[in-house]
């Protein structure tokens, strides 16, 4: 199920709790009216890789993060007890993602993916037939084959349509694994976009990929739980309105996720030129979502590690990881429209369905062993608003266009503008160094 084109496999991505951002050097101090340098909005791996290219620029940039914690959608969860990536949880084409070396300045590990201990399909909560099987896994690498063939000069076109000539049965099998790498439905997903993300080997942070986003942030001014409601920009600077005030600066850089943007959460001055506001209309969030459970007692013979794939239905693809490196949890990882009406049936009703799609896979007592739920939603969570970004058909342009300065002193910068390494924390960081490259630059 790992497209070759993307290798965002994230057959385990997605999800989030509180972490070790309190244990960094955050300032913590207010916003309150004054001037500034160069104001970064947001302190995910973007506005944090911003703010560390400025500071070796000799400039003096200020961090405003909306939420508590620092890392945005990189995330490692411990509420439950036994701690687990909740966001984003590969280092992605590990030959040029800059994670690998930062990891390796501070002193953190990382360790090459594994494939645990053993993969299990169902139908409805039964073990699927051999034969089933064998389609399914026939049908997973028709994208791949598509794309190596399919002349996508002339113009652009979706998934769905790539597959099309399948079949009503064939063509939603072969889609479905989208559902767990790029977490969105295949008519919604350009196909120029899709091809174009880079590949290459995954490796994973045994302590936790959020912890060492949070960990890289160390000795950065960010200021914590200060929402952005305004910027005012123009020539001569920008003024950032947050929860305590306005600052006056150089410039400004918006890390936040296009999902932010889109939903109006904050209110430029002027308007965003023409061609920025075309570019977020060609750009919209995935859903892919974890839900993870706190589990003790019986393990029903599973080896830890095992995956059990709940495949019954296409357009409801769940994956579980059972008991991941012996620890008391089951995470399960789903996406598109599926996870987009879990997160707005909200965590009881979540834990409801989930809960019973695993009791039909292991058995009724299974419910006795859950005793905490972590469902952090990503779709509905306000500082996020989805997973991460999706080029719509025909807009595969989008990205490139969003990355544009707008009036010399001001960037949007993350994920989204990252090219060939868009949804990715690697791509994240390329695309908050280039920003603040184009930044520091200003005249101080």
């Amino acid at each position: 199920m790992k497209p070759r084109h993307a290798r965002i496999d994230r057959r385990k991505l997605l999800s989030g709790g509180m972490s070790m951002a309190a244990a960094f050097a955050v300032t913590g101090r207010p916003a309150a009216a004054s001037d500034a340098d160069i104001v970064v909005i947001g302190a995910g791996a973007a506005g944090i890789a911003a703010a560390r290219t400025l500071r070796e620029a000799g400039r003096k940039p200020i961090v405003l993060e909306a939420r508590r914690r620092i890392g945005g959608r990189a995330f490692t969860d411990a509420s439950l007890g036994p701690a687990y990536d909740a966001g984003a949880m590969f280092i992605h084409w590990a030959e040029r993602n800059p994670w690998v070396q930062i990891a390796r300045d501070l002193g953190i590990a990382t360790a090459a993916e594994s494939w645990g201990s053993g993969f299990k399909v169902f139908a409805e909560g039964r073990p699927m037939a051999d034969e089933d099987r064998r389609r399914r896994r026939a049908a997973f690498g028709q994208i791949d084959r598509r794309l190596e063939t399919v002349d996508l000069g002339q113009r652009d076109m979706s998934i769905a349509e790539l597959l099309g000539d399948l079949g009503p049965d064939q063509a939603p099998i072969a889609a479905s694994g989208l559902l767990l790498s790029i977490g969105e439905e295949s008519s919604r997903i350009s196909a120029r976009d899709y091809q174009r993300l880079w590949a290459g080997d995954d490796l994973v942070v045994p302590s936790g990929y959020g912890n060492l986003v949070a960990a890289s942030a160390t000795g950065l001014d960010i200021r914590l739980d200060e929402p952005v409601s305004a910027i005012r920009w123009g020539s001569r600077g920008v003024t950032v309105t947050s929860r305590s005030g306005e600052i006056r600066a150089q410039g400004c850089i918006v890390t936040v996720p296009v999902g932010v943007l889109k939903a109006g959460a904050i209110r430029f001055t002027p308007e965003l030129p023409a061609a920025t506001r075309d570019a977020l209309a060609g750009i919209h969030m995935g859903a892919l979502t974890k839900i993870a459970f706190r589990v003790e007692g019986d393990r029903f013979g599973i080896a830890p590690g095992t995956s059990f794939l709940e495949a019954g239905a296409p357009g409801r693809l769940v994956n579980f990881d059972m008991f991941p490196d012996g620890r008391d949890l089951v995470i399960g990882y789903f996406g598109g429209d599926y996870a987009r009406k879990l997160s707005e049936a909200g965590t009881e009703e979540a834990r409801t369905q989930i809960v019973d799609m695993l009791a039909q896979m292991v058995g009724g007592d299974f419910r006795k062993t859950v005793k905490a739920v972590s469902f952090p939603a990503w779709w509905t969570d306000p500082f996020a608003r989805g997973s991460y970004s999706v080029c719509a058909p025909g807009h595969e342009g989008a990205r490139a266009a969003l990355a544009q300065p707008i009036g010399g002193r001001l960037l949007i910068a993350g994920e989204a503008t990252a090219g060939g390494g868009a949804m990715t924390v690697g791509g994240a960081t390329l695309a908050g160094r280039a920003a603040a490259a184009t930044l520091a630059r200003l005249k101080a």
